[in-house]
C-alpha cells in the first residue's frame, strides 16, 4: 500500500507527543512493508531538513520537508482577533509553499491512502480532493477545541476573553472540517464520542499510539529510590500550568515531609519566568535531557500533574512501558483505559496528590507492583506493529 502521511511539523525529533504518534506510525507501517511518503512542515520552532534525519530514520520514508514560518506574533494575534473570524492557530500553517509541493508530490505518485496528522492540515483536503483519488484519513491527535476550553477556565483576565474567543473559534473551525475526509482516526475512544457528538458521520477507527518495546526497555538498575520527577514539552501551556500548580500546591508540603526527596524536571523549550520559579528546595531543573528514556528509568515517581489538555499523553505511555509509578490527574490518564490502583494512582487535587506520592516513597512493594502491572498493560494494549496492522485492516475495508 502507498500511505502519504501529511503533518503541520517535522515528526523528528521525537521530543513530544505530536512527532511521537505520527513517527510510530511511520515505523509501523514501514516495517510493515508499506511504501511510505511524508511530506511535513519545517517551522521555525521544529525547524530540521531531511539531510539532519539519522540514517535509521531515513530510510523509514520517503521524507519530504517544506519551510513554512508558521511564527507567532503577538501583533498578528491581535490583528487576527480584531480582523478576522478564523483561529489565529490555523491561519499560521495554510502557506502557498506547502501547498505548490503537496501538489507536486501528488503529480508525481498515486496514493492509496493519505493520512493527514491532526486539525491543522486538514484545510488541505480541497486540493487533495483535486488531485487524487485516494482514501483521505484525518488522524485526530484530539479534540482541538477542548485544549483551549480547559485552559481558558484556568486563566484570568483579558488573556481568558481572548483564549474563550479563541476556543470558540477553533470548535466552529473544527466542526466546518468534520466530514471533508474519508475517514477519521481518533486517538482514543473518548475523543471518537466528542466527534461524533459534534457531528462526525464518516466511518471510524480507535488507534491508541503504539510503543515499541525494542526501543523503551525498562533498566533499574540506577534508579534513584524515592524520587520525583516530571518530564514533557514546556513550550506547552498545560505543562506550565500543572507543572507551577504542583510545585506551589504540593511540593512545599512534600518537602517538609520528605526533607531528603528530590523533584526532577526536564523538558525542551522551559521559559526563563518558568526556570525561575523552579528554584525551590530540592527541585532540580535539567532543562532538555540527552536522553529521555535514560533520564526516565533513573528516577522514580512520575508525577502528571495536568488540568488542561485533550486526548492521550504519550508522556504517561512512555513511562508505563518503562516500568514506573504514575501519580496522574484524571484528565492525565484521559483516553487511557487503564485502572486506577493497578496501573498507576489517580489524584485531583493537593491532598490527593501529597496523600498518592507519600503511599508511593513509603511503600516500595506498592511502587514495585505498580511499575509491573503498567509494563504488562502497555505490552499487552500497545504494540506498535499491531496498532499500524489493525488501521491498515481498516484502510482496505475503506478502499
Amino acid at each position: 500500500m502507498r500511505i502519504l502521511q501529511v503533518s503541520n511539523k517535522v515528526p523528528y525529533p521525537t521530543k513530544d507527543g505530536g512527532a511521537i504518534a505520527a513517527m510510530n506510525l511511520i515505523k509501523g507501517f514501514s516495517h510493515l512493508g508499506h511504501e511510505v511518503t511524508v511530506l511535513s512542515m519545517s517551522t521555525l520552532k521544529h525547524r530540521i531538513s531531511v539531510e539532519e534525519l539519522p540514517e535509521g530514520v531515513a530510510d523509514l520514508a520517503n521524507f519530504r520537508f517544506v519551510d513554512v514560518p508558521a511564527r507567532i506574533s503577538a501583533l498578528r494575534a491581535i490583528v487576527n482577533l480584531l480582523f478576522s473570524s478564523q483561529p489565529y492557530n490555523a491561519i499560521r500553517f495554510i502557506d502557498k509553499n506547502f501547498s505548490d509541493e503537496l501538489e507536486q508530490v501528488l503529480d508525481e505518485k498515486e496514493f492509496d491512502v493519505i493520512q493527514l496528522e491532526g486539525l491543522y492540515v486538514c484545510p488541505y483536503i480541497p486540493l487533495i480532493r483535486k488531485k487524487s483519488k485516494a482514501l483521505i484519513v484525518y488522524r485526530a491527535h484530539n479534540v482541538e477545541f477542548e485544549i483551549w476550553q480547559r485552559t481558558a477556565k484556568l486563566s484570568k483576565g483579558l488573556f481568558k476573553y481572548y483564549l474563550a474567543n479563541l476556543t470558540k473559534r477553533i470548535k466552529n473551525f473544527e466542526t466546518k472540517l468534520l466530514n471533508s475526509y474519508d475517514v477519521i482516526v481518533p486517538i482514543t475512544d473518548r475523543d471518537k464520542n466528542k466527534l461524533n457528538e459534534m457531528g462526525n458521520t464518516k466511518p471510524a477507527q480507535v488507534s491508541q499510539t503504539g510503543i515499541d518495546s525494542s526501543v523503551l526497555i525498562p533498566n533499574a538498575r540506577n534508579l534513584e529510590y524515592p524520587s520525583l520527577f516530571h518530564i514533557g514539552s514546556m513550550e506547552w501551556s498545560p505543562n506550565q500550568e500543572g507543572l507551577m500548580w504542583f510545585i506551589d500546591k504540593c511540593w512545599p508540603v512534600l518537602n517538609e515531609k520528605f526533607t531528603d526527596l528530590k523533584f526532577y524536571v526536564a523538558g525542551r523549550g522551559t521559559p526563563d519566568w518558568l526556570q525561575k520559579r523552579l528554584k525551590m528546595p530540592n527541585v532540580e531543573f535539567l532543562g532538555e535531557v540527552d536522553d529521555a528514556y535514560q533520564f526516565m528509568n533513573s528516577k522514580a515517581i512520575m508525577v502528571v500533574p495536568l488540568f488542561s489538555g485533550s486526548g492521550m499523553r504519550i508522556k504517561i505511555i512512555e513511562g508505563m512501558a518503562l516500568g514506573k509509578s504514575i501519580v496522574s490527574t484524571t484528565i492525565g490518564a484521559e483516553g487511557i483505559d487503564l485502572e486506577p490502583g493497578k496501573h498507576l494512582l489517580v489524584a485531583n487535587n493537593e491532598d490527593e496528590f501529597v496523600e498518592a506520592i507519600s503511599k508511593l516513597v513509603e511503600d516500595k512493594e506498592l511502587f514495585t507492583q505498580l511499575g509491573e502491572n503498567a509494563i504488562d498493560f502497555i505490552h499487552e494494549k500497545f504494540d506498535n506493529l499491531a496498532t499500524a496492522g489493525k488501521l491498515i485492516d481498516f484502510y482496505k475495508q475503506h478502499l
